[in-house]
């Protein structure tokens, strides 16, 4: 029976907000899978930036290359982009095979190792972004106290090709902080539901 296009329940319960809670269900998941393909796009730009960024300059006759293994910090800021990225396409591509089967709840167990993945990721870039700017700020302004000199004064062009892939990987750990929130949702969302049902049922 129905009145006014809304569906009604033999209980004389509304039913229609379960396909408005699909629609947000299907905008999440669409969310979610632009941002994962942005987060990879972005964590291979930062990993490349740095990773690919050497100067050479000569001084005294002597020639000397400054390349991101210099720096510890900057290592792992390769690394950490590198491997967001690859997690980022393979959820992204789990996204995709979800929406192609028309599927937008998962099991618990899967929510759940999503969840934790993309809280250790959002974790792991942001220890990452952060040591790679506080070198940064090292190299930039020196440290007198302990005698460090601005490497940046003569390494410019390295100088700010890091700073630009920290910038991306800046926007990495944003974007997977967001994600964090996104997963988190959506393993809250099955726990709730399988409240609502718990209770309907035992009327």
């Amino acid at each position: 029976m129905s009145y006014l296009g809304v569906g009604v329940s033999p209980g004389n319960v509304p039913v229609y907000h379960e396909t408005s809670l699909k629609v947000v269900d299907r905008r999440v998941r669409l969310a979610e899978l632009v941002l994962r393909f942005v987060i990879c796009g972005l964590g291979v730009l930062a990993a490349v930036l740095v990773g690919t960024d050497t100067q050479v300059r000569e001084i005294f006759t002597i020639q000397k290359k400054a390349k991101f293994t210099d720096m510890k910090a900057l290592v792992f800021l390769v690394i950490a982009n590198g491997i967001a990225a690859s997690y980022s396409l393979i959820q992204a591509l789990r996204c995709v095979v979800s929406m192609v089967r028309g599927s937008v709840l998962f099991s618990k167990p899967l929510a759940w190792v999503i969840f934790s993945g993309d809280q250790v990721m959002a974790y792991v870039t942001l220890a990452a972004v952060a040591a790679a700017a506080q070198s940064a700020v090292i190299a930039k302004l020196g440290q007198p106290e302990l005698q460090w000199m601005k490497v940046c004064g003569m390494y410019e062009k390295f100088c700010n090709q890091v700073g630009e892939g920290i910038v991306s990987a800046l926007l990495v750990s944003i974007g997977m902080v967001a994600l964090s929130v996104i997963s988190a949702f959506g393993l809250f969302r099955l726990y709730n539901g399988s409240n609502k049902g718990k209770s309907n049922s035992g009327w």
